[in-house]
C-alpha cells in the first residue's frame, strides 16, 4: 500500500543516520533503512523535465510535481507495506522546497556530530582496511596521507562537505520549520528521551515496543562494494564510547567549529544538540525537553 506519511533522514555521515534508523524500524508502522534509491530517481527524473532537455518541451509545469509524486508512492509501495515511510538520504537536506511541495507534512530529521569526530571515524574505517583503496576516494594522491584523506572527504562535493553545507542551506532556510537536528552524542546516551521528542516532532504516538539493547542493521555487501567494511554495522546496545582521535592535534582542530546548528538564533529548525559546554547528565531531559522550538 501507499505510505500515509512521509518523512526523511539526512544529514552528515557518521553521525548516527544508521542507528535512528534502526531504532525506527522497530516500530512495525514505520519503513527506515540506510540511503535508498529514491532521491537519486527523482533527481534524474527532475532532471530530464527541466530546462535544456527535449522533454521538458513536451510538458505542462504541472505534470512535472504529479510524476515526481507518483515516483516517490511507486517506489515506497514496491519497497514496504508500512504506513509510515521514512527515506534516507544526505541530498534530502538540499531539497527542502520539494519536499515541502511534494510531501505535505514532511519532516527532515538531520543527524549530526561534531565534523573532527566524522573525520576521526572515517579515518578509523579507512585504517581497518589497509588491503583496500576505498572507493572514498578517487585517486592515490587523495588517499596518500590523513591530511589529503580529510581535505578531500570535507569538500564542498564530498561525502563530509556536500551533506554539511546541504544541512546549513536547510538551517536557514524558508522551510527550516520542518527540519528536526540530532546530535549523535545524545541519540546515543539517552536514546528514549531523544525517540520520544522525534515522535513528537512527527506528531506520532509514542511506540512501547522499543528494545536500546537489542538494535539490529548492517548493510555488508554495499560497505564492501565501497570498499569500507562497516560503515553501515550498528552495534546491538546503544550506547555512546568517549575515545581519543587519531587525527594530528592541527587537523583535528582545523574542523573545529563548525557546529552551526548549536546556535539557533537565526533558524526555526528544532534541534536536540549539547550546548557547547556540554551536557551535564542531572539536566539532560530537561536540556532535551527545552531544545529547538518544542
Amino acid at each position: 500500500m501507499t505510505p500515509e506519511k512521509f518523512h526523511f533522514i539526512s544529514g552528515l555521515p557518521r553521525s548516527g543516520s544508521t542507528l535512528l534508523a534502526a531504532l525506527l524500524r522497530q516500530n512495525p508502522r514505520f519503513h527506515a533503512a540506510m540511503s535508498s534509491a529514491l532521491a537519486p530517481l527523482i533527481n534524474a527524473n527532475l532532471d530530464i523535465m527541466s530546462s535544456g532537455h527535449e522533454v521538458s518541451l513536451l510538458m505542462a509545469p504541472e505534470q512535472r510535481p504529479e510524476i515526481l509524486r507518483s515516483v516517490a508512492e511507486t517506489f515506497c509501495r514496491i519497497t514496504s507495506d508500512r504506513e509510515v515511510f521514512f527515506d534516507t538520504n544526505r541530498s534530502w537536506s538540499a531539497k527542502m522546497p520539494l519536499i515541502s511541495d511534494l510531501f505535505p507534512g514532511g519532516k527532515v530529521i538531520a543527524c549530526v556530530r561534531d565534523v573532527p569526530w566524522i573525520l576521526d571515524s572515517l579515518e578509523r574505517l579507512f585504517r581497518r582496511n589497509p588491503y583496500e583503496n576505498t572507493r572514498l576516494f578517487g585517486n592515490d594522491s587523495e588517499r596518500a596521507t590523513v591530511y589529503s584523506r580529510m581535505e578531500s572527504l570535507a569538500r564542498h562535493n564530498r561525502l563530509v562537505g556536500y551533506p554539511w553545507t546541504a544541512l546549513k542551506e536547510a538551517f536557514y532556510g524558508e522551510q527550516a520549520g520542518d527540519l528536526l537536528v540530532v546530535d549523535y552524542e545524545i541519540l546515543a546516551k539517552s536514546p528514549e528521551k531523544t525517540l520520544r521528542l522525534i515522535y513528537k516532532f512527527i506528531d506520532e504516538p509514542w511506540y512501547d515496543g522499543h528494545d536500546f539493547d537489542n538494535v539490529d542493521y548492517d548493510a555488508p555487501k554495499f560497505d564492501e562494494a565501497l570498499g569500507v567494511e562497516g560503515l553501515h554495522r550498528v552495534r546491538p546496545k546503544v550506547e555512546f564510547k568517549a575515545r581519543k582521535t587519531i587525527l594530528p592535534p592541527d587537523l583535528f582542530h582545523k574542523f573545529e567549529n563548525m557546529d552551526f546548528w548549536k546556535d539557533t538564533s537565526g533558524s526555526a529548525a528544532s534541534v536536540i544538540v549539547p550546548t557547547k559546554a556540554g551536557v551535564n547528565p542531572a539536566d539532560l531531559a530537561r536540556k532535551l525537553s527545552n531544545s529547538g522550538n518544542f
